[in-house]
């Protein structure tokens, strides 16, 4: 108890010291247009915001122009608040069933405690500086500190809120409800990560990890993904390039991820991956028994994942229009056929399908379609499922052997293989030619790409950067902050505590009565 209070006196630390460290003095918050979004894409005109990620900007609320007051409409704020109840299914009690069933019930309850832990700590901390070093204007890797504890989201005084621009020029909503949306993307990466060093490590580890990598990964990839200056902003074209300029790295780079495929996916496995490295493997792998001790509960957990990821995929269209149905139907699709294509691999090779192959099926294509959910069209999204059961299959088999790390829920051989694949495929199937809606290639009038103009060869370079760039920094900072808490309160429990189950040596109590 005493080591898990100093590790989060030194996460609270960083709170101070990290926001600062990173952070550029931001541009006055008044005249600031806080936005995100994922790649130039997104009609913001009648079929209004899709093909972009699934962030927005802060609708800048500039005295000095006479615009006219924008009022969010009830319908797409009423969505959003739903679409960020569905993200907390997905991962209290989603995720943290689908991950408790598959490891050993002595080891349960700590599986359970991380995930549940972990989201709450990270929510903390985006209210306190994560949202505004993800959403406010700064430099192309990093935002600022105008949303410091939320300030300036609402005036008390008054009862009056900020908006946060969506992809559609005139549409907005609440800011304090897209700060509550993201919070739930922020919660869920961080408790992805678990799966990789379950029954092995430190809780106090886990959450100094969490703070660390928080801080200098998730928040920085959010912004170099999702943050630019909003629709409204495009008013000349005098204006493109320097509202552009302020824009995060990969969104200047026209990189397409519509709700997380490198922000999310990519990002928490690649830190799984080099968490199983860096911890080890579980005593007695490869030599005892380490089946999963309840598949009805991973089950039910794959289940409420589904259901959750509706909120993730079509909430990100920041709207209830056509482009939130779009990521809808390609949600709903995609996932059915990945869970076909892992089902039928798995009988190819062992002979048999089980529920397990099944549930991770869906998973795998619900990671997949994450990044190309608004961008591609129904074809293209069947045919990502298709491709993403057989590849999640491979990564959790193939890869796995080769890489040889003990990645305990297989993070990286799902989120890692299918977040790179539907990173990859988004700029095949975004093509007006393949049915794809294309992006927006003049914000100023909203003109999207034509199928003539639209390279996909050029298009899948520019996703292959933005994995590259985010395997790196996920990477670099994931080393790094698991070597401050190894050398500062270490990171694996003692053998005999392995041994023992860490549902009892470190949270003393039961999943089950023995």
């Amino acid at each position: 108890m005493k080591k898990l209070l100093i590790s989060l006196a030194l996460g609270w630390g960083i709170l101070s010291a990290g926001p600062l460290a990173l952070a550029q003095t931001a541009a006055p918050a008044a005249a600031t247009a806080v936005v995100q979004a994922s790649a130039p894409e997104a009609t913001p005109a009648a079929p209004a915001a899709a093909v972009a990620a699934p962030a927005p900007a802060v609708a800048a609320s500039d005295a000095a122009t006479a615009a006219p007051v924008l009022v969010p409409n009830k319908g797409d704020t009423a969505w959003m608040m739903v679409s960020t109840l569905l993200v907390i299914l997905m991962t209290v009690p989603g995720l943290a069933l689908f991950y408790g069933g598959l490891v050993r019930s002595k080891n349960m309850l700590s599986v359970l405690m991380q995930v549940m832990v972990t989201f709450s700590l990270i929510v903390v901390l985006w209210f306190i500086y994560g949202y505004s070093l993800a959403f406010t204007e700064g430099n192309q890797f990093i935002g600022g500190l105008d949303r410091l504890f939320m300030k300036g989201i609402w005036d008390n005084a008054a009862g009056t809120f900020a908006n946060a621009a969506t992809f559609s020029k005139g549409v907005v909503i609440p800011e304090i409800v897209f700060a509550a949306f993201q919070a739930t993307f922020a919660g869920i990466t961080c408790t992805l990560i678990v799966g990789s060093f379950a029954e092995r490590i430190k809780f106090s580890a886990v959450l100094m990890f969490m703070v660390l990598w928080f801080t200098f990964s998730y928040a920085p990839m959010a912004h170099m993904v999702w943050f630019w200056m909003g629709p409204d902003a495009y008013t000349g074209k005098e204006v493109v390039d320097a509202m552009t300029s302020k824009a995060g790295m990969l969104w200047q780079w026209g990189a397409l991820d519509f709700a997380g495929g490198t922000v999310v996916h990519i990002n928490a496995a690649v830190a799984g991956l080099v968490g199983a490295f860096f911890i080890g493997k579980r005593i007695g792998y490869g030599k005892e028994a380490m089946a999963p001790h309840s598949l009805t509960l991973t089950m039910v957990g794959a289940s409420l994942l589904w259901v959750g990821w509706f909120g993730f995929n079509a909430g990100s269209a920041l709207e209830a229009n056509g482009f939130a149905a779009l990521a809808f139907i390609n949600t709903f699709g995609a996932t059915a056929a990945a869970v076909l294509t892992w089902s039928i691999g798995e009988a190819l090779l062992k002979g048999k399908s089980s529920m397990l192959g099944a549930a991770s099926g869906a998973v795998a294509g619900l990671v997949a379609i994450t990044p190309a959910a608004g961008n591609v069209g129904v074809g293209g999204a069947l045919i990502i499922g298709l491709i993403s059961g057989f590849a999640g299959l491979w990564g959790v088999t193939g890869l796995k052997k080769m890489l040889g790390a003990d990645d305990s829920l297989d993070v990286f051989g799902v989120h890692g293989v299918c977040g790179i694949l539907g990173a990859l495929l988004t700029g095949v199937f975004n093509s007006p030619a393949l049915g794809g809606p294309g992006y927006v290639a003049d914000w100023v009038t909203a003109t999207m790409v034509t199928s003539a103009d639209y390279s996909i060869a050029a298009q899948v370079l520019v996703q292959a950067k933005a994995v590259g760039l985010t395997v790196v920094w996920s990477g670099v900072v994931s080393a790094i902050a698991y070597f401050i808490v190894d050398k500062t309160i270490g990171l694996r429990v003692s053998e005999e505590d392995e041994r023992e189950g860490l549902d009892i040596t470190s949270h003393g109590e039961t999943a089950y009565s023995r």
